[in-house]
């Protein structure tokens, strides 16, 4: 596949990360490596660790991040494990790490992948093709009251119960095998108001299933706990996400994380001896600019959030 991919915040990821060029980095979401091409380059002596669950995402980057590949160490995996693939590769400590949530703009653009609602395809949506667990599974196996409760949570889909039964009531008569078959079920389920919004009907349905095909969510705060538990001291950790649903999950999750004492106030003084793992970078995410909007559009909707490592010695 021809190098297309635009990484969202590229700068301000950059800024953020404070690489030096004998640290160690890692890059948990590669994609088509153009965040870990920047940070490669900036690298002399140091390491960076790229991860993806996506073979074709692995095999495009041995390309891309072909003039640093003395540097660079290329994983297929899940973030989820990041412990275990910083252990594997010995790797004792980071000095920063970053996460670009969601499907990346190849696997949309490649129609085949089932992740788009606009082209025909086969109900797939797994960022990993070597997992069980496909969209057309979900669609044709899981309970109404399932599909709805993941349309509602996953999708914020407020038409969730009318779409959970329209998807029922179609797969009686035959399974539902195709993207565009699952789109139109879910636009004959919508009212009037609805179809003249202007994000196409089935976004948020097809947002929720593949959600559920690639257990995002469930992922996420487990990976931010493990993230901050490699940084060294000083290593900062930047996080883009892309709705709702994940920048509520990491910006929850990283001001626990920065929080110290939870004692009462009542309390004179602190029994409960909670410190503060992190320091917050950012207060407000970070969003992208006009230009770049103008120039990719798929950027709109990302925020940056991101923190840094405490020192022992600081809290």
């Amino acid at each position: 596949m021809e190098y297309t991919h635009k990484p969202v915040l590229l700068d301000e990821c950059i800024e953020m990360l404070n690489i030096r060029p004998d640290g160690v980095y890692v890059d948990g979401t590669l994609g088509r490596a153009g965040h870990s091409a920047e940070i490669a380059r900036r690298l002399t002596t140091g390491r960076l660790i790229c991860i993806d669950r996506d073979m074709a995402a692995i095999r495009a980057a041995e390309e891309r991040l072909a003039p640093w590949r003395d540097r660079v160490r290329l994983v297929h995996g899940n973030f989820s494990d990041l412990a275990v693939i910083l252990r594997e590769a010995e790797v004792s400590g980071v000095d920063g790490a970053l996460f670009d949530l969601g499907v990346s703009s190849p696997q949309l653009d490649d129609a085949a992948r089932g992740f788009s609602y606009m082209h025909d395809a086969p109900l797939d949506m797994r960022m990993d093709d070597t997992a069980p667990l496909t969209a057309r599974e979900v669609v044709n196996t899981w309970g109404q009251e399932e599909l709805r409760r993941i349309l509602y949570e996953y999708g914020e889909e407020r038409y969730a119960p009318a779409v959970a039964r329209a998807i029922v009531r179609s797969r009686a008569e035959k399974p539902i095998e195709t993207t565009l078959e699952l789109a139109e079920i879910v636009r004959g389920a919508m009212p009037p108001a609805a179809l003249r919004e202007k994000q196409h009907p089935a976004k948020r349905t097809f947002q929720a299933v593949r959600i559920a095909v690639n257990g995002e969510l469930d992922a996420l705060p487990p990976m931010l706990r493990s993230a901050v538990e490699s940084l060294n001291p000083g290593g900062r950790l930047a996080v883009i996400t892309f709705h709702s649903l994940e920048d509520r999950i990491v910006k929850q999750a990283l001001r626990d994380m920065a929080r110290g004492c939870t004692c009462p106030p009542e309390f004179p003084v602190c029994v409960c001896g909670k410190k503060p793992k992190i320091r917050l970078l950012t207060r407000k995410p970070v969003v992208p600019g006009e230009a770049e909007v103008t120039k990719n559009p798929r950027a709109r909707s990302a925020k940056l959030r991101a923190a840094e490592k405490c020192d022992l010695f600081d809290i």
